[in-house]
């Protein structure tokens, strides 16, 4: 049985964990408010630039193909895993890295077996979780996280156009946590390239003039919609690690808790075991004393 000494050490040492995980909850939880507030800001834009692309598409002229939506046969494949660079959230992180095993394994098994298949990692939790499986990433973008910004993704997502139109890569997929909410967060796995489009009423009508003409502003609005996309793909991701993050501290302060609670009664037990113990001995001393 633990010394009291023992049992006050620990009782120190969880209390000074609590008040660790405690304040990286509130500390999560400011930082998701911002992110919740990027992701309410982009969404609308996103939609709408999506909703003039199908608007043109079902306008164009029948047989008339982007490039960016051309579906070609796989000879290499791209995934982009979006994680974290820090851990402590919980399954966030993993669930990623599971996903992508699972596509390198059943989805593109074959490909994957004649290394036609490149990792791309945003996040270094991933890209060591991935190296723990056996898989190393051939393109690492880790330190994209130091400045959050538009400018600096769009690089990333221009690159990853450049090289599906140089017929470097024949699909790109973006697998990432899609934020629900702080508590729930959903692993998506989403085709970024060629474009998925939606099936074309042939009886809409278009709402919108274009000027100068329809192929200019498609030209310009479709890589735009992609680095919008992209870019959005990496909110959601940021704010479900906040989210993760504050629940899995939320949790481990509970915990933390409960441990407290159950060392601090296996103190009093020991304390008043050792008490009665003392007690017994004087009694027995003077009982020994008065014979």
């Amino acid at each position: 049985m633990a010394s009291l000494k023992d049992i006050r050490t620990r009782i120190d040492s969880v209390k000074t964990t609590r008040q660790v995980t405690s304040a990286m909850k509130m500390v999560s939880a400011a930082k998701l408010k911002k992110a919740q507030d990027d992701i309410v800001k982009i969404r609308p834009y996103a939609e709408k630039l999506n909703d003039i692309i199908y608007d043109i598409i079902s306008s164009l002229e029948e047989g008339h193909q982007l490039k960016l939506t051309e579906e070609r046969d796989l000879e290499k494949v791209l995934i982009v895993m979006i994680t974290s660079n820090r851990g402590l959230c919980g399954a966030f992180n993993s669930n990623v890295s599971k996903e992508v095993n699972k596509l390198l394994n059943t989805d593109f098994s074959d490909l994957h077996q004649q290394s036609k298949v490149d990792v791309m990692s945003i996040g270094k939790q991933g890209e060591k979780l991935l190296k723990t499986a056996g898989t190393l990433c051939a393109i690492s973008n880790n330190a994209v996280y130091s400045d959050i910004a538009f400018h600096n993704v769009e690089l990333i997502s221009d690159q990853i156009i450049i090289d599906f139109l140089n017929k470097k890569y024949d699909k790109v997929i973006l697998v990432y946590n899609e934020f629900v909410n702080a508590a729930v967060q959903n692993v998506s796995a989403k085709q970024f390239l060629p474009i998925e489009l939606p099936k074309i009423d042939v009886n809409q009508t278009s709402d919108y003039i274009y000027e100068p003409s329809m192929n200019a502003v498609l030209e310009d609005i479709v890589p735009k919609s992609l680095k919008t996309m992209f870019f959005s793909s990496i909110l959601e991701s940021i704010a479900s690690e906040h989210g993760a993050r504050m629940t899995s501290m939320h949790k481990a302060t509970d915990n933390a808790s409960e441990l407290i609670s159950d060392l601090e009664l296996s103190y009093n037990k020991a304390r008043q075991g050792a008490i009665t113990n003392e007690i017994l001995e004087i009694v027995g001393g003077a009982e020994a004393l008065s014979q």
